[in-house]
């Protein structure tokens, strides 16, 4: 248990009401207080780390100029906010981050009145904070409202939509740019780099400071050079500074400041809560600071497993087979050198899909997007127009985003274009709004797709060996979170047959067809129902789209019950395609559906979640067997 009293400031604040009256000096001694305790805390449990060290002072300014809950700050995704999760009523409660039946790694509405809006994905808070803001129209309140954003958010299109909208509305909206020149990877936004020169390059303002410290001491002459002079800085700045396009977009703009400078930070703010109309603060900050390994470190720690709190290495568990991200980038990078017209494409996620290791090897054939999932996959159809054969390795929850380009941009031109959906199924401690379960429902959908999943690593590196040679439709790849089986792999890479099943084990009382991570699980499942006495059938369906037609028409003559097992939600998944089957050819056998629920998981350890939702062996095993023997027990009443 960590001893608040180690925290002098930190001790004295529940909520930002505690803070409000404190000096300068109190203030600074609160920042150093949040940082460490951080350090402290997530050292031990882990989470998302860097980009809350860098926005501490951001946090402490504005909770103590704006009078919040009733002034509203709308955070961008929440890897920023663990410092405001701090100071709003939860420092004791950061130590339950992201574990079961603890607080949110993001923000989340019902969690806490702090949190005006819940957020997961980037690029969201100021289309959220303009809604907020012109509500107050309607509801008769004034409140402030104000929109933390990141400026990685700033690849994704949404922001500068709903910036338009802003200044088109003229309405009365605070947004502050955390510009720290990263997002998780190394920043690929060109207005970040152009930022970054100005900043380094101060001739600018010391020639306006120069200007206006001289023309402050010459009276009334003075004052009206300064308006000429500022009517030319204006000139100037639509050129030259990188307010030009916030201001085309209607906004004021004030910066770039500096985002560790309390004093500066809260002088801005306060200046800011008497305008009206749009106004974009640019606050410089540096992702990781004050905490020397994160500093240090190429992504700044934005999340860690727990570590070792005087190095920021995280620990690591000895003989731990590789992770499926190493083995899907190892793969792709094999695959590249024998075809190096095949390319991949990330959205700023190099080292989280394993694309890190396409971008070391192969440069030349990679592509970081930025966060910006839909520009993604429509420039992935246009190099499909041409011969080129592109890998887009996105998150199975953040392709969500592009859905619409799927369909239309790729499928509906018959384009190559092979999707790989790290994260599938549940992902754990992220919790609902980084699940990847409903990809097997969007993605089955879409007309002329090809859909798989592996069972282990292995099989993993042959459908990405067999996505790459299918030619005229796109391609959909899903695998889970976390570290592959540690199966063998095989010498040489193998095409499978489009849509053909594998059966790896037969049986007779009831058959057993699960597709990817839960392939396993029922493997493990199997020795359970032999000693029960039951015979299963347990087939691999490698493929949701298109099924196996051939070998579910024999299951239905052989098998009364059937028994489908996956990592997504039963709603329009793999169940609901064996299903929809089974009844356009008018089979009449019982079908048991074990899938995740019609709604939102929570977050936990995804062996927690596994077992709560009974789709771990030993839930797999006890459904089925009451699957089972209530047939049984129906057929004794009979006789």
């Amino acid at each position: 248990m960590i001893d608040m009293n180690n925290y002098p400031a930190l001790s004295k604040v529940n909520v930002p009401a505690d803070f409000r009256d404190f000096s300068i000096a109190e203030l600074k001694q609160l920042c150093v207080d949040v940082r460490q305790y951080m350090v402290d805390v997530i050292s031990v449990v882990g989470g998302h780390f860097g980009g809350g060290l860098g926005a501490v002072e951001l946090t402490v300014a504005m909770h103590k100029v704006f009078n919040t809950p009733d002034d509203q700050i709308v955070w961008d995704t929440g890897h920023q906010a663990y410092p405001h999760k701090i100071l709003t009523g939860r420092k004791e409660l950061l130590q339950t981050i992201r574990q079961l039946n603890g607080i949110s790694g993001f923000l989340k509405r019902n969690e806490s009145e702090y949190d005006a809006f819940g957020a997961g994905h980037a690029s969201t808070s100021v289309s959220a904070a303009l809604g907020i803001a012109e509500s107050n129209k309607y509801t008769g309140t004034n409140k402030k409202v104000i929109a933390v954003i990141g400026d990685g958010a700033m690849t994704g299109g949404m922001a500068y939509e709903a910036m338009n909208n802003a200044g088109m509305l003229h309405s009365n909206l605070i947004v502050v740019l955390n510009d720290n020149n990263m997002s998780i990877a190394e920043n690929v936004w060109q207005f970040s780099n152009y930022f970054t020169s100005l900043i380094t390059n101060p001739d600018y303002n010391k020639f306006k400071g120069y200007v206006w410290d001289l023309t402050g001491k010459m009276d009334n002459f003075g004052d009206r050079l300064r308006k000429v002079v500022g009517k030319v800085e204006g000139g100037i700045k639509s050129i030259v500074t990188p307010g030009m396009l916030f201001e085309a977009l209607g906004f004021r703009y004030f910066g770039p400041v500096n985002g560790h400078n309390l004093h500066q930070l809260i002088k801005v703010f306060e200046a800011a809560k008497t305008l009206n109309g749009p106004i974009l603060i640019h606050a410089n900050t540096e992702k990781g600071k004050g905490y020397a390994p994160a500093e240090k470190h190429v992504q700044r720690l934005h999340a860690s497993t727990p570590f070792d709190k005087l190095t920021g290495v995280a620990y690591k568990k000895d003989g731990a087979p590789p992770a499926y991200t190493t083995i899907f980038g190892e793969t792709l990078v094999k695959i590249i050198k024998e075809n190096p017209k095949v390319v991949g494409i990330t959205a700023a996620m190099p080292d989280g899909t394993g694309l890190n290791i396409l971008q070391k090897e192969c440069p030349g054939n990679y592509f970081d997007v930025g966060i910006a999932e839909e520009h993604g996959v429509t420039f992935a159809a246009g190099l499909a127009t041409q011969g080129v054969i592109p890998v887009v390795a996105i998150y199975s929850t953040f392709l969500q985003r592009a859905i619409d380009q799927m369909i239309h941009d790729i499928a509906l031109q018959k384009l190559h274009v092979v999707f790989v959906l790290d994260r599938a199924g549940l992902v754990g401690a992220d919790g609902p709004t980084h699940h990847g379960v409903l990809d097997l429902t969007y993605t089955r959908m879409i007309p002329g797709i090809v859909v798989m999943a592996p069972k282990d690593e292995n099989e993993l590196r042959n459908m990405l060996f067999t996505a790459v040679n299918i030619k005229g439709r796109p391609v959909a790849i899903r695998y889970p979170r976390g570290n592959a089986l540690g199966v063998p792999l095989s010498e040489n890479l193998e095409n499978y047959e489009i849509g053909k099943a594998e059966v790896i084990e037969e049986g007779q009382d009831v058959a057993v067809l699960a597709v990817g991570s839960m392939v396993d699980y029922a493997m493990k499942a199997l020795p359970k129902l032999k000693e029960h006495g039951i015979s299963p059938k347990l087939v691999n369906m490698r493929f949701v789209k298109p099924l196996d037609h051939d070998l579910l028409d024999e299951i239905a003559k052989t098998h009364r019950k059937i028994v489908t097992i996956e990592e997504n939600t039963i709603v329009g998944g793999f169940s609901s395609a064996v299903a929809e089957y089974f009844i356009d050819r008018n089979y009449k056998n019982d079908i048991l559906r074990i899938g995740l629920p019609d709604g939102f998981v929570d977050h936990g350890t995804q062996a927690e979640l596994h077992k709560i939702l009974e789709i771990d062996p030993q839930g797999i095993t006890g459904r089925i067997l009451d699957f089972v023997k209530v047939d049984d027990q129906i057929e004794k009443v009979i006789a």
